[in-house]
């Protein structure tokens, strides 16, 4: 098969990583992988695994994209691609204006992916385009059958996403010199009980919330500090300065620690007591979730979207209603007092499964 993958960049991202996960499924199967995208740090890793990038932004918001549509429709006959699999809105609306007046004998067939529980619009409907719709967790599936009734249910294929347990071994520490590297950049942190919140600074991925936690815990005189990784938003400076600033007013300054961007959130998972996920708007899927629940650290998050459904399959006590701050501050409390070891080896959010689901779902197609 020849195929090609299209999204906005390749820089950061769940999005993205599952582009480079496909792209190198499809190379160690002898088939031919492209990826279309405005560029970023991963399109060195991308090549590595043997894809070919191709940099073309068409996934800036702009109506100047649709410009851009008789020249792709020019290329994408040229490069006759068996596949075309969009996994972003912009992207998706410019590949399907240029796809729809190509010949349907010999087009290459249209997958889309929803990978978010997007507003629904018109605009957002594009990611129902495809001839075949991937929907990464049951929330999505439902989502789409909710928000696009006319969608056809019969051309959705649930496909988790997953992960390689081997990269998150149950019990894995980090080294002796990471250790040392950390402890020396976070003292404080050596002997005390750490609650990691993961996630970009964006509104909705719950910090105040975290914050209130930590500075409920404290003043029930446990010794709790927080770390908050994720890299800040360019367009949510301000979101940022406000959580640092809030943190000063609980009273946190020096007991909740902002790492920033980090690739080595393995090694930060292991020195963690207990992650937290606690976006107020429902997550589509939740890697970092499933990430630390394979490594058996307890998770705590709000029961909806795509976190409860990794939650319910692999550690119900982990459920906390959504929004309700003192069942938030009381679960806490009682998962780090008393850690529970009943967290399920995970033997359903497997990359392996989605790599496999994806290639058979490309191949039914061309059948």
């Amino acid at each position: 098969m020849n195929v090609l993958q299209v999204l906005p960049g390749l820089e950061s991202g769940g999005v993205e990583r599952g582009t480079l996960e496909i792209g190198q499924a499809l190379v160690e199967a002898g088939h031919t992988s492209t990826v279309l995208s405005q560029g970023g740090s991963m399109v060195h890793e991308l090549q590595q695994a043997g894809s070919r990038h191709i940099c073309w932004n068409i996934g800036n918001k702009t109506p100047l994209n649709f410009f851009q549509v008789r020249k792709l429709r020019k290329w994408l006959v040229a490069q006759e691609f068996d596949i075309v699999h969009v996994r972003s809105r912009m992207p998706a609306w410019v590949v399907w204006l240029a796809w729809k007046k190509m010949d349907p004998q010999t087009r290459p067939k249209l997958v889309s992916t929803v990978h978010g529980l997007h507003s629904v619009n018109r605009y957002s409907e594009i990611m129902t385009c495809g001839e075949r719709v991937i929907a990464v967790s049951e929330a999505v599936a439902d989502y789409i059958q909710d928000s696009y009734p006319r969608t056809n249910s019969n051309k959705v294929e649930l496909i988790y996403r997953g992960i390689n347990p081997k990269e998150f071994p149950r019990g894995y520490q980090a080294d002796k010199q990471w250790k040392e590297d950390w402890y020396r950049q976070y003292p404080d942190l050596k002997g005390a009980i750490v609650v990691t919140l993961p996630g970009r600074l964006t509104r909705l991925k719950g910090h105040l919330a975290f914050l209130k936690a930590i500075a409920a815990l404290r003043a029930k005189g446990m010794r709790v500090y927080g770390l908050i990784v994720g890299g800040v938003d360019p367009k949510r400076k301000a979101y940022a300065e406000e959580v640092k600033k809030n943190a000063i007013d609980l009273g946190l300054s020096g007991f909740v620690f902002f790492t920033g961007q980090r690739r080595d959130i393995r090694d930060i998972y292991s020195v963690s007591d207990l992650v937290l996920s606690l976006s107020s708007k429902p997550e589509s899927f939740g890697r970092t979730v499933l990430e630390a629940l394979s490594m058996g650290v307890p998770v705590l998050g709000y029961d909806h979207g795509g976190v409860r459904e990794i939650l319910s399959y692999l550690f119900p006590s982990g459920l906390t209603p959504l929004g309700d701050e003192n069942a938030l501050i009381e679960k806490m409390e009682a998962l780090l007092l008393t850690p529970e070891a009943a967290i399920k080896p995970n033997d359903r959010f497997l990359l392996a499964t989605m790599k496999s689901k994806t290639l058979a779902l490309y191949q039914s197609m061309l059948a």
